[in-house]
């Protein structure tokens, strides 16, 4: 009992910790982490549709995939915050404003890509590129159904 006492204290403390960390990242600053995340995303997006396109090089799916997935739950939601829905200064963004009144929507998307990402991390390290390849597109599927509805054309 305990123990447990002790876990639920120190998790609180571990979220609090993390609220106000993020709460003291400035808009700008949260603009641009996120928009790194999904860049560092997308280009291991393409080092995988290149792998399944050529020579397969298992160990490079997998880093790539890991990449992916370490992104997908590192908890970048945390950089949609106050401020961060519009441009600030020389800052742009695309998400479209609707990105943050759907919350339940948003919410459902990202734990569907988050789940599509695991999985792709857990079939590359199996080495079978058939089933990267199914993985990989419903990745892709995830992404394009986030863009589709939240973000904005240049």
């Amino acid at each position: 009992m305990k123990k447990s006492i002790a876990r639920a204290t120190l998790g609180v403390i571990a979220l609090s910790l993390t609220t106000l960390a993020s709460a003291q990242v400035k808009p700008e600053d949260q603009i641009r982490y996120r928009q790194a995340g999904y860049s560092f995303m997308s280009w291991n997006m393409g080092k995988i549709k290149t792998n399944l396109e050529g020579s397969y090089n298992k160990d490079q799916v997998i880093a790539a995939a890991n990449a992916i997935a370490g992104i997908a739950n590192s908890g970048m939601g945390a950089l949609y915050g106050p401020g961060t829905d519009k441009a600030i200064g020389n800052v742009k963004t695309r998400v479209k404003p609707e990105f943050f009144t759907d919350g339940d929507n948003v919410g459902k998307i990202a734990r569907d890509f988050n789940a599509a990402a695991n999985e792709l991390a857990k079939v590359a390290a199996s080495g079978d590129a058939a089933a990267v390849k199914t993985a990989f597109g419903e990745v892709g599927k995830n992404c394009k159904a986030c863009h589709d509805k939240y973000r904005q054309e240049d």
